[in-house]
């Protein structure tokens, strides 16, 4: 089963129109991503709870990291730079972090709100490499800027 963002940017906007609290956003968010694919393997969000900080948010998979420094692995890349990152093989890029020893591959997009400001990163990690692309990326941030406003 693989992904369709176009229904699932549908499915998302009625069941989050309105909303404004960012943590019921992110938890309806994951619950609704996880089970629309069978390679996220592990998804969820980091949130920025202080500077150069992420502590985990809204997940579904086994247990995640409870903290990641900005310095470090494929989430605190992306908090870091801003920049979304698409990682084929997990073992390559270097400091990554094995919250889970099943994961092969992730892609990880900042999180912003309406006005900008960083809020946290998306995680998506699968245990097949290369599970990810282009098409996940944007389909992933559309989704994101609807719900989020960033």
């Amino acid at each position: 089963m693989r992904i369709d963002y176009d229904e699932k940017a549908k499915t998302l906007a009625a069941l989050t129109g309105g909303e404004q609290d960012v943590i019921a956003l992110m938890a309806t968010m994951v619950c609704e991503l996880h089970h629309a694919d069978d390679r996220f393997d592990w998804t969820g969000f980091y949130r920025v709870t202080q500077p150069e900080v992420l502590r985990i948010g809204p997940y579904q998979g086994g247990h995640g990291c409870l903290f990641i420094p900005f310095s470090r692995g494929v989430c605190g890349a992306a908090a870091r730079t801003g920049q979304v990152q698409l990682v084929d093989d997990v073992d390559a890029f270097e400091g990554h972090i094995a919250c889970a020893s099943s994961t092969r591959s992730e892609v990880v997009l900042p999180v912003r709100s309406a006005d900008g400001t960083l809020i946290g990163v998306l995680d998506i990690d699968s245990d097949q490499p290369g599970a990810f692309d282009s098409a996940d990326v944007d389909g992933l941030t559309g989704l994101l800027r609807q719900t989020f406003g960033g």
